[in-house]
């Protein structure tokens, strides 16, 4: 070995430990393994930061940026609520998302899919009570499952039958991945919901935190044209069960009714009395087209321009609410400003919210311009809670942000657009249309695992540039001398998933499929099974999440160690190898 080699192998070693360490952070390991590489001289300064530029990392950020768009859009909402049941036990419920997710994955790109079904998983598991960590893994591996299936379901494909083409004159059509792509999905999937999430490591961390707070006393009008009027209050149970809603009351010419109110027959300019989380809330009031609980003022809160935000706040007895109402204070016209709901430790709310005096200790729920939304809180002398990414859903744009979504995802899936510009094209024409606010555009952006794949793909590439895959690969081929074909396929399936567990999975492809040709001609066979083999080692990615960005986007949300990852991904790993080599035999007779 050169003392590149050395180096750059060493640098590997030493960051893969540290992260499987779980001592430091691995954002921050992976940037000092980077700059170590620069002052060592294995990677060009002029290439330093190269990785932040990566279509990978542009990639990873700009999903990230959509999927907030499509949650503050409601297409999530209307997902989940034809869909997804979060009253399905966990397992019936990975059958459900991963068998959506790999028949998306086939047809689109499988980072786009993901895109797509994560916001919708966490928001089930938040209903559900669980962590989303028990099923965000799940849908991840189903998505990187669904996407061998098809030419254009993953880079890999798409590398493999242009190599092909220039190696033997033809590439390999949309569906001839399927016979074997299939094959290894299916069982990877029935492997995945069966037993796979039970694998996973158990962190109750974020769903602890959801369960830190009693839900809110909260008011929503029924307006003109919303579907709850002409209905009796108990007909709205089951769309309330379903948002976790409870129904306290109606509210009806400034008259609280209790007991008679389940009977009684809505109509426009009630208002119903709640108990529910901020995000039950938002999600009952979409689903039903309601309204908040001042129209008129929603009305100039939607004018300031920006969009609204939802704040929570604990109120000290210092603060200038204590003691009073909302209403006496002027919050509304001085601040255009709508208590959305109250949270008092359990005890039962007997006026309307702007009427309700204000005692220390309650927290609120507030309604507030976004660019004003500090002031607000500093004016009220309240101190904020933790942020919890509450948004207020833009249910009327749900089906323009679905449409921009899917013709960004068709063009790109058909070549008519490079995917990250097409991506780019919908997180701007969702802020042009006021979908996503422009204030909150980079607060989705998981930044750590920015840097984790801008340093790791630099140092990836100086692997490949120092002639280090090359070198993997000769042993390969001098190891494999005078075996069967059979094994020699199988072994180049090991080595091809090694790789692109460490770099990225289309530089992985690019590397072996070389390889792959070489062998065959060296054995005097066919190279469709030693490509097919190689397609399906490249996607099939599963011990690391920097090994596909399907595995890197759900780093953060399902608050995973890198670590992690081998538990369920090393046994579908083998499982993956053991049903494609018979298949690529059957279907890619050598």
């Amino acid at each position: 070995m050169t003392p590149d080699q050395i180096i750059l192998f060493s640098l590997f070693g030493m960051v893969f430990a540290l992260l499987l360490w779980g001592r430091f952070r691995y954002d921050l390991v992976a940037f000092c393994a980077l700059l170590l590489g620069v002052v060592l001289g294995v990677v060009e300064t002029k290439d330093a930061f190269s990785g932040f530029g990566h279509p990978a990392t542009i990639i990873v950020a700009l999903v990230l940026v959509v999927s907030a768009g499509l949650v503050r859009s409601g297409a999530v909402l209307l997902i989940t609520r034809t869909l997804v049941d979060s009253t399905r036990t966990l397992g019936a419920h990975i059958v459900m998302m991963g068998g959506v997710g790999a028949v998306l994955s086939g047809f689109m790109n499988n980072v786009a899919a993901l895109a797509l079904l994560m916001p919708v998983d966490i928001q089930t598991a938040r209903k559900a009570g669980r962590s989303p960590a028990q099923s965000l893994m799940p849908l991840s591996f189903a998505t990187i499952l669904g996407g061998m299936v098809t030419l254009i379901g993953t880079p890999p494909n798409i590398i493999i039958a242009a190599i092909r083409e220039e190696t033997l004159g033809e590439p390999f059509r949309m569906f001839d991945f399927a016979p074997v792509g299939a094959t290894a999905a299916l069982v990877g999937l029935v492997f995945v919901a069966l037993i796979g999430w039970r694998l996973i490591p158990q962190r109750e961390d974020a769903l602890q935190q959801a369960r830190e707070l009693d839900p809110y006393i909260a008011e929503l009008t029924v307006p003109e044209g919303s579907d709850a009027v002409g209905q009796r209050v108990r007909d709205l149970t089951e769309a309330a069960d379903s948002a976790d809603v409870a129904i306290l009351g109606l509210i009806r010419n400034d008259k609280r009714r209790y007991g008679s109110a389940l009977n009684t027959v809505l109509e426009a300019g009630d208002a119903l009395v709640l108990e529910a989380t901020p995000e039950a809330l938002d999600e009952f009031r979409s689903t039903l087209k309601l309204a908040f609980s001042d129209e008129r003022r929603e009305e100039l809160l939607k004018a300031e321009g920006d969009g609204l935000r939802l704040v929570e706040v604990v109120v000290p007895d210092t603060s200038r609410l204590s003691g009073k109402t909302v209403q006496a204070v002027g919050l509304a016209w001085r601040h255009r400003t709508v208590l959305m709901g109250i949270s008092r430790r359990g005890r039962r709310i007997t006026k309307q919210m702007r009427k309700t005096e204000i005692e220390p200790g309650d927290i609120l729920l507030l309604l507030a311009p976004r660019e004003n939304a500090h002031a607000v809180v500093e004016w009220l002398g309240c101190l904020p809670l933790a942020d919890r990414g509450l948004a207020v859903t833009e249910d009327s744009k749900t089906w323009l942000a679905i449409g921009l979504f899917a013709a960004a995802v068709a063009a790109a899936s058909f070549g008519l657009v490079y995917l990250p510009v097409a991506l780019g094209l919908v997180v701007v024409a969702y802020v042009l249309l006021k979908i996503l606010p422009l204030a909150e555009l980079y607060d989705h952006i998981e930044w750590p695992v920015v840097v984790l794949l801008g340093s790791m793909i630099p140092l990836g590439a100086a692997l490949e540039a120092s002639g280090g895959t090359e070198l993997i690969a000769g042993a390969l081929v001098g190891l494999t001398s005078g075996w069967p074909a059979w094994a020699i396929l199988t072994v180049l399936m090991v080595v091809t998933m090694t790789l692109s567990d460490v770099l990225n999975n289309t530089a992985t492809a690019i590397v072996a499929a070389p390889v792959g040709i070489e062998i065959a001609r060296t054995l005097g066979v066919s190279p469709d099974p030693f490509l097919m083999a190689v397609a399906v080692a490249a996607s099939a990615a599963f011990l690391t999440p920097i090994g596909h960005k399907n595995n890197t986007l759900i780093l953060g949300p399902g608050g995973y160690h890198f670590g992690d990852y081998w538990r369920m991904g090393l046994p579908l790993e083998v499982i993956v190898i053991a049903v494609s080599v018979p298949a690529i035999l059957v279907f890619w007779p050598l």
